[in-house]
């Protein structure tokens, strides 16, 4: 039985002092939701079918498609969309997220996708929210679906150009949660959780994909250099663009430090997790399993999976968070986590190899075995076994 944690408690005058001014900015932003999105929602409503026209024009050949009278929400939000706030990096764009892409499909799945769907229903608001909507068990395979496919869009090479499969999709998500948030607001009480979809829980989905994820992957063994590190935030820093969150949230982080505090802030100002949660939860990771055990050359049966879900959660949240959503702990009899790790960590070593670490393994020769050749010559060397320790990934150096 999972450990129950003490109930979390927002206050924000505790919050002030532990996090400075930063943490006013954010607790404005409780109630906040996108304003350029929201007035699109409002014209579309409004003008129908020929502002439908004029945004999907807009959407896939810019502002300058629509002529010299476009409709005006729209145009406010194309000039958003196509003002970066700081200069972007061409190749960066074209090469797309190389440090996800670098990630094998299985483990994309259980820890990038997984861990940011729980870190986005940890909110209560969103729970809230989407068991208003359907019941968990029966959204939860579709929901999971659509964050693969918009993952992936947003990922691939040249996906965030203008028009791009990911450039759209982002702009489709932002306008989706703009609907909903209209929906919702004629009767949704904003002192019970904030205001659905706001920005604060944007901010949690935009965490998701790059912290969470990166403590996830951590886990099972797939690690990023410093250098990775800073190449990720800079990518999905044009993704929270894209997306609508609010600058101040994101414009200083540009690594883990900086997302950790952000994550803490966050953690601050939100209410603890809440029976909606962890339906929300619990449906997602049974869904996770099932599709994966079904999946061909899957070796692992649904309860196999699904104990490994929760022992990469585990691992990405720590185990006061993970009470709060009711993730189990996994038996050690049952834990597969030490092996997946020291495997993966195996398969990175290799495929990172190069000319200079062999000179430097010759080097150390001459000192004595280290820890480089004691690995080296613990490892398999059937390609089958290293295969399915994910060594097929490509190198991220070489992406």
């Amino acid at each position: 039985m999972p450990r129950k944690a003490p109930e979390h408690v927002v206050d924000l005058k505790v919050t002030h002092l532990e996090h400075g001014a930063k943490a006013d900015h954010v607790t404005s932003l409780l109630t906040a939701g996108d304003p350029l999105a929201d007035a699109v929602i409002a014209e579309l409503t409004l003008c129908g079918p020929q502002a439908r026209q004029a945004l999907d024009m807009g959407v896939r050949h810019g502002l300058a498609s629509l002529g010299p009278e476009p409709p005006a929400a729209i145009a406010a939000l194309l000039e958003q969309l196509e003002t970066a706030p700081s200069p972007l990096d061409p190749l960066m764009l074209r090469r797309g997220d190389a440090i996800s892409l670098s990630v094998p499909p299985m483990w994309f799945g259980i820890c990038s996708i997984t861990s940011a769907l729980a870190h986005t229903y940890a909110s209560p608001a969103v729970g809230r929210l989407l068991t208003r909507t359907g019941r968990p068990t029966d959204m939860a395979a579709r929901r999971l679906a659509e964050t693969g496919v918009w993952a992936r869009q947003t990922i691939r090479p040249g996906g965030l150009l203008r028009g791009g499969p990911g450039y759209v999709a982002a702009i489709e998500v932002r306008l989706q949660h703009a609907r909903m948030r209209a929906r919702m607001l004629t009767d949704w009480n904003m002192g019970v959780a904030g205001l659905p979809i706001g920005q604060l829980d944007m901010a949690r989905t935009w965490l998701g994909f790059t912290l969470n994820a990166s403590q996830a992957l951590n886990a099972v063994g797939i690690d990023i250099n410093a250098e990775e590190e800073r190449h990720l935030y800079q990518y999905w820093s044009h993704v929270a663009h894209l997306l609508g969150l609010d600058e101040g949230l994101y414009r200083d982080v540009v690594d883990h430090v900086g997302a950790r505090r952000l994550r803490d802030l966050l953690d601050a100002t939100t209410p603890a997790p809440d029976a909606n949660s962890t339906a929300l939860t619990a449906a997602m990771i049974d869904a996770q399993a099932r599709a994966m055990a079904g999946a061909p050359g899957c070796d692992l049966s649904e309860e196999q999976l699904r104990h490994l879900i929760h022992s990469v959660l585990q691992r990405a949240f720590g185990a006061e968070w993970s009470d709060r959503l009711d993730i189990p702990d996994v038996p050690a009899e049952t834990d597969l986590m030490p092996l997946i790790s020291r495997l993966n960590r195996q398969a990175r070593y290799w495929q990172t190899y190069s000319a200079a670490q062999v000179r430097q393994a010759h080097r150390r020769t001459l000192e004595g075995p280290g820890p480089e050749l004691r690995t080296a010559a613990a490892l398999p060397c059937d390609t089958s076994c290293r295969r399915t320790a994910g060594v097929d990934r490509p190198s991220v150096r070489a992406a």
